[in-house]
């Protein structure tokens, strides 16, 4: 029996796990490769950042932003473009484009943790629905029924169970997978946030006069 004809014998309801295991696999890959480019290296950035602005170069610093086009980087231009205003607008505006890039970090992730609960679900109401109908028969045919016959119609109806665990294990391990990347990206927005905010507040120095 092939595999498709193994799919067939678990009834209509696979068809809605077929369709999640379709649509997860959408969303690791979508959100795997929105979290690949949203990686960078944030202290080299930071460290840029510092240097143009030390030299006062607000414009070339707002472009280097615009150039690497990172959440990072997006999030820290909203700083740049208010520079000259209170500290504490300058801070909002971090903290609302912060905001923005996590929610933008984390989406779909919760489609993809419904995935992981619902698919096994449907694998155990395809059983459920399946051992109903076996024992139907079995009741029709007043308990004169071969065995052999009886424990095919359970494992067609075991089918769906093990398609909606086949669904459901992987969706869950990918959903912690990318969580964790999501957290650790949020982690380094915050810190890339105080840093600039730190930077803002250091004290100019004044230049070194030599003794004439």
């Amino acid at each position: 029996m092939t595999l498709w004809e193994m799919l067939l014998k678990g009834g209509w309801l696979m068809i809605p796990i077929v369709l999640c295991s379709l649509l997860a696999v959408f969303v690791i890959l979508e959100r795997w490769l929105v979290l690949r480019r949203a990686r960078m290296e944030v202290q080299p950035f930071l460290r840029q950042i510092q240097a143009l602005l030390q030299a006062g170069d607000v414009a070339q610093a707002i472009a280097l932003c615009e150039e690497v086009d990172r959440p990072i980087a997006r999030m820290l231009r909203r700083g740049l473009e208010r520079l000259g205003r209170p500290i504490e607008d300058i801070e909002e505006a971090i903290q609302q484009a912060g905001k923005q890039e996590a929610f933008a970090l984390e989406r779909r992730l919760d489609l993809l943790a419904s995935i992981s609960g619902i698919a096994p679900l449907l694998g155990f109401l395809g059983t459920v629905t399946g051992m109903i109908e076996a024992f139907q028969q079995i009741q029709a045919l007043q308990g004169n029924v071969n065995p052999s016959v009886l424990a095919g119609g359970i494992w067609e109806a075991l089918i769906t169970t093990a398609a909606g665990l086949a669904v459901g294990i992987p969706a869950y391990a990918f959903y912690n997978y990318l969580n964790s990347r999501v957290n650790r990206m949020v982690f380094e927005l915050e810190e890339a946030a105080t840093r600039f905010l730190d930077l803002l507040e250091e004290p100019v120095r004044p230049p070194s006069v030599r003794p004439l």
